[in-house]
């Protein structure tokens, strides 16, 4: 009985994805009535379910970090070249699509995913532990990128309105690839302890011992449907857009708010695995799954959007305006106050939901 139903569960999981992707063929860039529509929905939130499975396999094969990093860059590839689509084809209307993103990324991370697994993992066990050294890293760097490419566009005076001059734009891509691509390396080779679970008395955790790894060759085909899972996810996403935007606007709401919705859909996968991994009490790859997307978000997203205007004939808009630079500082100084004792409470889980229902609030009612 247990055979039976361990395999039907891997046979969903296998399915699934291949499902997304033949249902996103035929769906993409058409007007879809509202059955396809709830088939389409249904899809995509098995599709999700089974990226955070596939994720986990290949997780258990490469270990901790890679195995967080993997699913943090799958997700940011993909939704790179949707935003870059999307931006072909809305012309002036999509000016602020790269900075919306990226910010709806930066406080759904920081603030949703980091705060809803500081308090599952607290409430759980206690208190949540995990390495102040890498995650004060990644902070450092999601900071700086973060002020590079969104805040400094608004006082920047080369060009009119919140935009980077093209040298400026340059500058702020390759910084952007250069600090991810140090991020990385320092993760993965140099430092690599920094970033891995550690027990309640500060030892690192070198060994996953809830699951026996899986073969190279289980690992490679969860890789592949790991793809196919993602590009599903972020595809039909895209393609129940329309409906939303219908429905955003009916209940009188602002456009941004569509933004924010594709959003968490897009990053629904990270929030299940990192949700997972703070109730079996590994808090430090909740916190890698966070930051590392929030990360991977505005390093992958900037270079890939500044290289697009080279053929874009729009605008491009990163500066954020003084709301949400607000509730960007607020996220530093929240964020590396939670960092530093490397153990967090329930009130600090709480106080990073608090600045996320801030963020969907001002999205909703600006």
């Amino acid at each position: 009985m247990i055979a039976r139903l361990r395999s039907l569960a891997t046979g969903w999981t296998s399915v699934v994805p291949v499902l997304a992707v033949v249902l996103l063929v035929f769906t993409w860039g058409r007007d879809l009535p509202a059955a396809v529509v709830a088939l389409v929905t249904l899809v995509l939130a098995g599709a999700v379910l089974a990226a955070v499975h596939h994720a986990e396999v290949v997780a258990h094969r490469v270990g901790e970090p890679f195995g967080s990093l993997v699913l943090a860059v799958a997700v940011t590839i993909i939704e790179v070249a949707l935003i870059v689509t999307l931006m072909a084809d809305g012309g002036d209307k999509s000016s602020t699509l790269a900075r919306d993103t990226v910010f709806a990324a930066v406080m759904i991370t920081c603030n949703g995913i980091v705060g809803i697994s500081l308090l599952v993992a607290s409430l759980r066990h206690g208190t949540a532990v995990f390495n102040p050294e890498g995650t004060g890293a990644a902070l450092a760097t999601v900071a700086t990128l973060a002020t590079l490419s969104l805040v400094l566009p608004t006082f920047t005076t080369s060009k009119p309105g919140p935009e980077f001059s093209t040298t400026q734009l340059t500058f702020a891509a390759v910084s952007s690839l250069i600090l991810y691509g140090l991020f990385v390396t320092t993760q993965t080779v140099r430092h690599r302890d920094y970033f891995l679970p550690i027990t309640r008395q500060g030892e690192v955790i070198t060994v996953d011992d809830h699951a026996h790894a899986p073969s190279a060759r289980a690992a490679l085909i969860s890789l592949g449907l790991l793809g196919l899972a993602l590009i599903g996810v972020v595809g039909l996403a895209k393609g129940v857009s329309p409906t939303i935007e219908s429905g955003v606007a009916k209940a009188g709401l602002p456009q941004a708010v569509v933004g924010v919705i594709i959003a968490l859909l897009v990053l629904l996968p990270e929030t299940i695995a990192a949700l997972r991994s703070a109730r079996r009490d590994r808090v430090q790859t909740s916190l890698n799954l966070a930051l590392g997307s929030a990360m991977a978000s505005i390093g992958l997203t900037i270079p890939a959007v500044a290289l697009a205007s080279l053929w874009l004939s729009g605008p491009l808009v990163l500066g954020l305006g003084s709301t949400h630079m607000v509730l960007l500082a607020l996220t530093v100084v929240v964020s590396s106050l939670t960092v530093v004792p490397g153990r967090a409470t329930p009130l600090q889980g709480g106080v990073h939901l608090v600045v996320f229902a801030a963020y969907l609030e001002l999205a909703i009612n600006p």
